[in-house]
């Protein structure tokens, strides 16, 4: 077969890809080099994160981290939890507005986002793993000691059914890739029932996630701390959900370029559209923080070290990015809207961490307060990288940034 009829069924013809296939087939990737530095890199940090976990598990929390009763969450919570959770909210974000809001346009970058909302939540579930003290217990939420007006037990169940759902929801990508018909086809019907229940689960956990802290006033700082907390976290995934959405199209479209069918104009008016969602988003996160402070009447506290910190979070990662979005959607600018995203998405990792770590517990000298051991930055770097390798070892192989000439406009 020539490579132009290849390139007419949809099969990348670039090296280490045969081409030698059929009409209905993909092509299958070749061997490729195994030690390349990506690869080197991937595996010392893999390998470093392995034994950090079995040290914590075999010697327990104390030695291998600095948590303690006056601290009992840190990183694995504040960063592997709460900021993974809200990062990978583009997944029933872009599955809502394709399925449940008509949006077709943007049909491509569903299977990258749901890709990115698995492998999430399952790193998720690996970092609470790492972080319970006695991991084998995590069934006996469900099982043992259900508590069903606990906060804890509330997210526990709708991880574990999202965890589920967005795992369907993946799975049509790799039937297709295996060429199991008839099961991509029951999944394929179920679409419509899976979003809708995916967007009830996201909107009830992502907003528990903040209420934990609502049994912590005297702890988190009056500017961080609300009663409305629940709303700030819903509202905020959103916009992390979109921002990731377009860092991640976008870096996808540079990396898999032989894989990526959309072309780079497509891509920029997908990324055009998505900044006026996101910002309307940031508009009504903004606007939620002030009114914040103003019900609480904080207003002297922003005049304060830690008012210093709160301005530098919203001027630096609401205000800036809300200003870059909207210019970028006015004037048709996909790369201030990308840079826009990247801002966005670094304003929400530093807000989990602000309301998990550094505004918490605030009124507690310097040598009291809590701070990253090493082992846990191993554990949550490495969590993150075999995060990266698998995103990659899928995209590479199955159906996830292109089409299967098989199933070609059927989604």
């Amino acid at each position: 077969m020539s490579d132009s009829t290849a390139n007419d069924v949809g099969v990348a013809t670039d090296v280490g890809v045969a081409t030698d296939v059929g009409p209905a087939t993909e092509a299958a990737p070749t061997k490729r080099p195994l030690l390349t530095p990506f690869n080197i890199i991937a595996t010392l940090i893999l390998l470093a994160g392995v034994a950090a976990g079995l040290y914590r598990l075999a010697v327990g929390l104390g030695p291998s981290t600095n948590l303690d009763h006056v601290n009992p969450w840190g990183l694995w919570i504040g960063f592997d939890v709460m900021t993974g959770v809200a990062l990978a909210a583009g997944g029933f974000t872009i599955s809502s507005a394709v399925y449940l809001f008509g949006l077709k346009e943007y049909q491509p970058l569903v299977r990258p986002a749901i890709l990115t909302g698995f492998l999430g939540y399952f790193l998720v579930v690996v970092g609470l793993l790492v972080d319970l003290g006695q991991p084998w217990r995590l069934p006996y939420t469900f099982a043992v000691q259900a508590g069903p007006t606990s906060a804890l037990f509330e997210i526990a169940l709708c991880v574990a059914l999202y965890l589920t759902t967005l795992f369907v929801e993946f799975t049509p990508a790799a039937f297709e890739w295996l060429g199991w018909k008839r099961w991509r086809a029951l999944v394929h019907s179920m679409t419509i029932a899976l979003t809708i229940f995916g967007l009830i689960l996201s909107t009830m956990h992502q907003s528990t996630l903040g209420a934990m802290y609502l049994i912590a006033p005297s702890r988190l700082h009056p500017l961080w701390y609300s009663t409305h907390i629940p709303v700030h976290f819903f509202v905020s995934a959103v916009i992390a959900g979109l921002s990731m959405v377009i860092f991640e199209s976008a870096l996808s479209h540079r990396v898999f370029a032989d894989k990526v069918e959309i072309t780079h104009e497509k891509l920029d008016e997908m990324t055009i559209g998505l900044a006026k969602a996101a910002c309307v988003a940031l508009g009504v996160y903004l606007a939620i923080k002030v009114v914040s402070v103003s019900l609480d009447n904080e207003w002297a506290l922003l005049f304060t070290p830690y008012g210093h910190w709160y301005l530098f979070e919203i001027l630096g990662f609401v205000v800036l990015p809300l200003i870059g979005y909207t210019i970028g959607f006015r004037e048709r600018r996909p790369t201030i809207i990308r840079v826009s995203a990247v801002i966005t998405v670094l304003g929400i990792v530093l807000n989990r961490l602000n309301v998990s770590i550094f505004a918490y517990n605030w009124q507690l000298p310097a040598h009291e307060r809590y701070w990253p051991h090493p082992y846990e930055i191993i554990v949550t770097v490495a969590l993150v990288t075999f995060g990266v390798v698998m995103f990659k070892w899928i995209a590479n192989r199955m159906p996830i940034l292109h089409e299967h000439p098989d199933w070609r406009g059927d989604h």
